[in-house]
């Protein structure tokens, strides 16, 4: 059941305002319905904003939580003015005792994403996650020397979601290789892995969870059945353990938590974000 509705406004993309705001509501056990008003930049949208606040309130006969990222302050004194919601200015929270204590000015630029064309950062982005998406699965072993980080791992573990989210969120050229019955056979990690033993990192999963999530795939299918999930779960784990390279299990894991764990053991001198 929805408790209330929680407003995420920004002048740019809102991505800031949601993930912090989420981050704070998840302090609470309720479900609010989530409403994100990006690109508010204009007094018109703002206008617009408060209305749909303050219709959603008069629906709802509860308050909505309003968290916003704005810096312009004339859109923002209308959001602050006109809004009948709990107004949670993050900005005006943070930046500004920031600026005091420095005794300077933030750049009050509108969106994390505004100067993307001119930054070297976001277009190193772009180039992990096409570089991640050209070696998902071990399609690809060229260039395995430019990543900064290789997983490996049963079929299912984790590994595709984890690499783009490596890419996305930190700039990483992410690689990742499945461990398959042949790697079992010969009880080796595979040979084109071998030059970049320092770059790999190893994702498990406890077979019955494995077992589930490849039924949504193959149903009745060897491939998913819980006795071949339990052997190439033990081969695999068999066979890092024999490697040495560093591993985990993803079973009860977010995706931000394997990322931040792999960050912490490998490393790597390059990171964007």
């Amino acid at each position: 059941m929805t408790d209330r509705t929680v407003f995420f406004i920004s002048d740019g993309t809102g991505i800031t305002a949601e993930t912090f705001g989420n981050a704070i509501l998840a302090q609470f056990e309720f479900k609010p319905r989530h409403v994100r008003l990006p690109f508010v930049d204009t007094p018109d949208k703002a206008y617009q904003a408060v209305r749909q606040i303050n219709h959603t309130g008069e629906l709802e006969g509860k308050r909505p939580l309003v968290f916003t990222t704005l810096v312009d302050m004339e859109v923002l004194g209308i959001i602050r003015d006109g809004c009948k919601g709990m107004l949670l200015d993050m900005f005006g929270m943070f930046v500004q005792p920031i600026e005091q204590e420095l005794g300077i000015k933030s750049h009050h630029r509108v969106g994390r994403f505004s100067d993307a064309s001119k930054s070297q950062a976001y277009h190193d982005r772009i180039e992990a996650i096409n570089f991640s998406l050209a070696h998902d699965d071990g399609q690809s072993n060229r260039d395995l020397e430019g990543a900064d980080v290789i997983l490996v791992g049963v079929s299912r573990s984790g590994k595709t979601p984890t690499s783009l989210y490596l890419a996305m969120q930190h700039g990483l050229k992410a690689a990742n290789y499945p461990l398959i019955p042949e790697d079992f056979e010969r009880r080796q990690l595979p040979p084109a892995l071998a030059p970049f033993k320092n770059k790999l990192f190893g994702l498990t999963i406890n077979p019955e969870r494995l077992a589930e999530i490849r039924s949504e795939r193959r149903p009745g299918s060897r491939y998913a059945s819980l006795p071949n999930c339990r052997s190439e779960v033990a081969d695999a784990e068999a066979m890092m353990r024999r490697a040495g390279i560093r591993w985990l299990s993803t079973t009860t894991k977010s995706i931000e938590e394997i990322a931040t764990t792999i960050l912490q053991e490998i490393r790597p001198e390059r990171l964007s974000y």
